[in-house]
Formats: C-alpha cells, sequence, structure tokens
C-alpha cells in the first residue's frame, strides 16, 4: 500500500540538485538580458539608410536621461508598502496600484465597470408621443421635467470639472484614483444622458442648458458649488498644509455630500414619481441608472471623506465641524428652495411640503454619516419607495427594456 508520507520525504541530494537548477536558471536569465541590451543598441544605433529625421530621433534617445524622468515619479524609488499609502499627501508611488489599502475603492470600482450602460439604450419613443401630446401632460408635469433637465445637464458637467481639474489630482492614493476615472467617465454619460432627453424630446436647448444662470432656483445651487472649486483647481494649488487640506476637505463635502448627496434628490424624486405612474418612462429609466451611479459615488465619497478624517484627525476640530454642518444645511434650504420653484402646486402624489420633509430626512442622513449630529430630529422619510429604487443590493434587471433600434426626436416626424 502507497503512503502519502513518503511523497512528502525529500529525495537525497534534492536541495543539491534544487540549487544547481537554480543557478543555471538564473545564468540563463543573465544571458538573456545580455542579448535583448545589445540588440537593443543594434536598434538605436544610426544607419546609413536612416532619414535625417529618423537619425536625428535615434540622437536625441541616446542623449535621453532615465534617471531624471524616474526621479519625476515621486516614491518611485522604492516598492510601495501599504503603510505608505493615505489619502492625501502620500509620498508613495501613485503609479503603484497595489498593493491596496482601501479594498472598498477597488470594489466600488468594479461595481462601477459592473454598472455600465449608455443613454441610447433606452427607448424615448413613449415619452417623445407623450410630451406631444397636447394634454399628454398638464403644466405642472411640463414644467418639472424642464427644470429637472436643466439643472442636472449642467450639474453632472460641474462634477464631472471638479473630478477631473481638482480632486483626482489632489488625492494620492491610487486605487482611489482609479474609481474617480470611472466616475468621472459616468458623469460624461450622464451629461450626455440630459442632452439624449432634451434632444429626443426637441425641446429648445439653449433654452434647457442655459437655465443653470437664468432660474434663479437652478442659479444658486450651481454658483453655491462652484466658489468651492475656484481655489483648488487652480493649478498651483496643492494640499500639505492645515489650511490647504481643509479647503480640499470642504470640496469634497460639498460636492459629495451636498451636490450628489442633496441637490440631485428633489428633482430625482419627481422625475421617478412620473415613471412610476407611466408617465415619461424613458426619461425616468435613464434616472434611475443615473441613481444607481450617484448612490455609489456619495458612498465612495463618504468613505474618502472618513478616511481623511481618521488619517488626519487635527483637521476636524469643531470649527470644521461647524462649518461642515452649515454646507450641509445651506445645501437642504437651497434644494427646498428649488422644490418650491419647481412644483408650487402638488403635483404626482407630492407636494412642496412633503418634499421638504423628504429633504430634512436626506440631511440627517449625510449629517450623521460623516460623524455628526441631525439637525432635524424626528424627520421620517415620505417617499419610502425612493430607499427601495437606491438600494444597491435589490435584484433588479436594469436592462430588461434595452433597445437596438431607436429614434430622437430630430429623427421623427412631428406631424
Amino acid at each position: 500500500m502507497l503512503s502519502w508520507d513518503e511523497f512528502d520525504k525529500p529525495e537525497e541530494g534534492a536541495a543539491p540538485k534544487a540549487a544547481a537548477q537554480q543557478a543555471n536558471v538564473e545564468a540563463g536569465l543573465d544571458k538573456l538580458d545580455n542579448q535583448a541590451a545589445g540588440s537593443v543598441e543594434e536598434a538605436r544605433a544610426i544607419d546609413a539608410s536612416d532619414s535625417d529625421a529618423v537619425a536625428r530621433a535615434k540622437a536625441a534617445l541616446n542623449e535621453l536621461d532615465i534617471q531624471e524622468g524616474l526621479d519625476d515619479l515621486e516614491g518611485a524609488s522604492a516598492r510601495v508598502h501599504v503603510g505608505d499609502k493615505q489619502m492625501i499627501n502620500a509620498r508613495a508611488d501613485l503609479n503603484q496600484l497595489v498593493p491596496f489599502k482601501y479594498d472598498w475603492a477597488w470594489q466600488k470600482y468594479l461595481d462601477g465597470c459592473a454598472n455600465h450602460w449608455m443613454p441610447q439604450e433606452v427607448n424615448m419613443n413613449a415619452d417623445i408621443a407623450l410630451w406631444k401630446s397636447a394634454d399628454g401632460l398638464t403644466e405642472d408635469e411640463r414644467r418639472i421635467v424642464k427644470r429637472n433637465l436643466g439643472f442636472f445637464s449642467t450639474a453632472d458637467s460641474l462634477v464631472a470639472n471638479n473630478l477631473v481639474l481638482a480632486v483626482y489630482r489632489l488625492i494620492t492614493n491610487p486605487e482611489c484614483r482609479q474609481y474617480i476615472l470611472r466616475q468621472a467617465f459616468e458623469e460624461a454619460i450622464h451629461t450626455h444622458a440630459y442632452q439624449y432627453c432634451i434632444e429626443s424630446l426637441g425641446m429648445d436647448e439653449g433654452e434647457i442648458f442655459n437655465m443653470y444662470h437664468e432660474i434663479p432656483s437652478v442659479a444658486k445651487k450651481a454658483s453655491w458649488g462652484l466658489k468651492y472649486t475656484r481655489s483648488i483647481s487652480d493649478p498651483q494649488f496643492n494640499t500639505g498644509t492645515p489650511e490647504t487640506d481643509r479647503q480640499f476637505l470642504r470640496n469634497l463635502i460639498a460636492y459629495y455630500c451636498v451636490l450628489e448627496g442633496i441637490f440631485f434628490y428633489c428633482g430625482f424624486t419627481q422625475i421617478l414619481s412620473m415613471g412610476r405612474r407611466n408617465k415619461m418612462t424613458g426619461t425616468a429609466e435613464q434616472f434611475q441608472y443615473i441613481l444607481r451611479d450617484e448612490s455609489m459615488h456619495l458612498n465612495f465619497g463618504i468613505d474618502v471623506i472618513n478616511q481623511i478624517k481618521i488619517e488626519n484627525p487635527h483637521l476636524w476640530d469643531a470649527e470644521m465641524k461647524d462649518e461642515a454642518t452649515q454646507m450641509i444645511l445651506q445645501g437642504t434650504q437651497l434644494e427646498i428652495e428649488y422644490a418650491r420653484d419647481t412644483m408650487p402646486r402638488g403635483v404626482l402624489g407630492m407636494n412642496a411640503a412633503m418634499m421638504e420633509d423628504y429633504l430634512k430626512f436626506i440631511a440627517n442622513r449625510r449629517l450623521t454619516q460623516i460623524g455628526l449630529k441631525e439637525e432635524y430630529p424626528g424627520t421620517t422619510n415620505p417617499f419610502p419607495w425612493m430607499s427601495e429604487i437606491m438600494d444597491l443590493k435589490k435584484e433588479k434587471n436594469f436592462f430588461e427594456t434595452r433597445v437596438i433600434e431607436y429614434q430622437t426626436g430630430g429623427a421623427l416626424s412631428w406631424d
């Protein structure tokens, strides 16, 4: 009978034999390296058949100082250890993705990729017919659609600009940067989706895209967000001091907790409520996909903010806590005003008072998510169905209604 123990016993002379084999492998690799180096040098040699341009290109590369380029890669002189990584002001090599320090950031990147969609996959034909019909929608409903497309068509561009011009540069963790790249692409898809809805419905594009500085309730929200971008979008701005670190933290709170965490909720609730009533179903489906993305953006931003607090506890002092609270409360007030402007009368089973309660409920969530106390105690959610839509763990095939052939307003006859 065979015994497995016999297979675990090393053969006599196995260790010297293995060492000899390893030595032969290393010798072979050294020989290969030498051959490769010689081949590279031969390729770089200037040949009589080379044109003047080719000869100059080779000569320039012969003068290239490799070390000068490597010195520009901060921290590239040593392999990165997990402990070297941090959210801001890290000295570790930004180009070395692994080992991960924040597994949650990488998982969010993977989740975002798995959730990919494109606006043209949504059939807008029913929306076009309803929008064109004289009695298809009430004036209140039309106002809601136009106001929300006006705000969101600009809002996602503001978020994308902030990500690309400031946040990506200032975050010093590579797995978080990987997610930010995905988020920036998703913001582009969202802007595309709003444009697709506007074009499909045959709206006045100048009117819709200019609302952010022509309609006061829309302009106020855009202006509020922009003031937190001005300083950090300057290419000369860098973190590294308590004041600049605080400026960056303010920006993250403004954009993740307020712009994406509060400013989107009134409009999304209104449009999704229309979809629940079988109105503007294509537009509502676009918003449903977008809300799914935005929920991930928000959760990522909250995690980044809280991680910065953990790694830089000196930033989260009483003054910063009060400032963060004020930012969230100001954002809530602006969204309440926006709700009153978009629906001065009751519509779609809701009214401005109900929306105010909902926004206060959302504000409490944002406050507690970053470790602050609730400012609207006892507020409840009047729209529990919104929580179901936003639940990323909910089993739902969002792509059941994908279409291969579709038409926009410009391709259809309005007669």
